[in-house]
């Protein structure tokens, strides 16, 4: 538990230090700068895992990501998973919720970077407004957009209900979507303090080509995310039912506490 709060500290003055260091960033023509700063960020956060808290990190499928625009479709077990993921892809958007917004100087640091901020506060217009033109603008400009279809964090061995939000947006863009499987959860699970040494592994899957009809695509999506990140679980010695358990979507805000088992 000590190391989860010296971690804790750790990231906490990282973020404060990226973010004074992105203020002038913010003033200058362009997002090059502000991306340099922000992988620079996320590789320090990655390097404090590894030697403060013993979580190695391995990539895999790096040959699975297309050379043009994409959609990054992500397992979301852990806080941890946009640290692993930002440094592994050029050029990369993400969707996120304006909640990050009620963070000092945080707003305008994602709208320097071209993140598609949703508005949760509206009704489905007002959501379906601001998605579609951040993905407009994404595709202008040659983007990949990261997303987390299930929409919450799921604990490992555990999923949610894969919104159709991606599959409209690989229509709109017509562009693949690459799944990504992960095991993070099992060693920094939700936004917990206490977290496990380990190796965490986060893996690019074969591409789902454009054009896939909706519920094949979600289906396709649901079973290649599921099954992969299951296999990276049980690959972590953690004990695993056959497939991956269904959860209903939870009331906003409440926690999602069951877990999978490490085997003795």
């Amino acid at each position: 538990m000590i190391r989860g709060y010296a971690f804790t500290g750790v990231y906490y003055l990282l973020s404060v230090i990226c973010v004074l260091l992105a203020l002038p960033l913010l003033i200058v023509p362009g997002r090059a700068g502000l991306r340099w700063l922000i992988r620079r960020y996320t590789l320090s956060i990655r390097f404090a895992l590894r030697w403060v808290e013993g979580i190695r990190t391995e990539i895999r499928g790096r040959e699975n990501l297309p050379s043009g625009p994409f959609i990054l479709a992500a397992k979301h077990q852990s806080w941890g998973d946009g640290f692993l993921l930002y440094p592994e892809v050029d050029d990369i958007v993400f969707v996120t919720g304006d909640h990050l917004e009620k963070y000092p100087l945080v707003g305008g640091i994602l709208r320097k970077l071209g993140a598609i901020i949703i508005d949760t506060c509206g009704g489905g217009d007002r959501k379906a407004k601001s998605l579609a033109e951040g993905m407009e603008a994404a595709r202008e400009a040659g983007e990949r957009i990261l997303i987390y279809p299930e929409g919450h964090l799921a604990p490992p061995g555990h999923h949610f209900r894969y919104k159709a939000g991606v599959w409209h947006m690989q229509k709109a863009m017509k562009v693949p979507v690459v799944p990504v499987a992960t095991n993070l959860g099992c060693f920094w699970q939700q936004q917990s303090i206490r977290k496990k040494t380990g190796k965490a592994v986060i893996e690019f899957l074969a591409p789902i080509q454009a054009g896939t009809d909706k519920a094949p695509f979600l289906a396709r999506l649901t079973r290649d995310i599921e099954s992969a990140s299951q296999m990276l679980i049980a690959e972590a010695g953690h004990a695993v039912s056959a497939e991956s358990i269904l959860l209903e979507d939870p009331v906003k805000d409440a926690p999602v506490r069951p877990s999978v088992s490490a085997k003795p």
